[in-house]
């Protein structure tokens, strides 16, 4: 795939740790997340795009989320699982992917997306239009537990016009 295509975004039916393992390969720890020690939700809707051979470059997943900003309930659209082959990235993938989720999240309805990610992806979804929750984000956890989300809190209005509200940030599930 040249960085010149557009590449071809589906719908994807499944999506699981084979297919996870057709982009990323068998990496037991592939997002770099294991030592948070965090569980996290699958995603519901999935989308993807493949190469002329068939076979899973990228993918993104997306799901409805219970969140709360100063005291104020929201539904987000979670984004994660954003994951591109080693071999197809700086073609545009990720973008093209994540456009397609947040494009759908629009039509779902929730005013605003967000993910979770580590520090060295915080500049590729800047460029992507996400912005950064600033201070603490809680999130929870099997058990009941509430825990502070070690990882970076990104966000993306998804309706022109829309800000994100001040105040405390509590996902109020597992994040995804």
């Amino acid at each position: 795939m040249t960085d010149h295509m557009t590449p071809d975004v589906v719908r994807l039916a499944d999506y699981g740790p084979a297919e996870q393992a057709e982009i990323l390969g068998d990496d037991p720890d592939p997002y770099g997340v294991a030592d948070t020690g965090l569980a996290f939700l699958p995603k519901e809707i999935h989308f993807g795009v493949r190469g002329e051979d068939g076979r899973l470059l990228a993918h993104t997943g997306l799901r409805r989320l219970p969140f709360t900003v100063g005291g104020v309930d929201l539904v987000v659209a979670g984004v994660g699982g954003v994951a591109v082959a080693p071999a197809a990235r700086g073609c545009g993938l990720a973008r093209a992917v994540v456009g397609a989720a947040l494009d759908h999240a629009r039509a779902l309805g929730p005013r605003h997306a967000l993910l979770f990610c580590r520090p060295p992806l915080v500049a590729l979804y800047r460029r992507l239009g996400f912005r950064e929750v600033p201070g603490t984000v809680h999130v929870e956890q099997p058990g009941g537990r509430v825990v502070v989300m070690p990882l970076r809190t990104m966000w993306i209005p998804l309706r022109e016009g829309t800000g994100r509200p001040d105040g405390p940030v509590r996902l109020r599930s597992l994040p995804m």
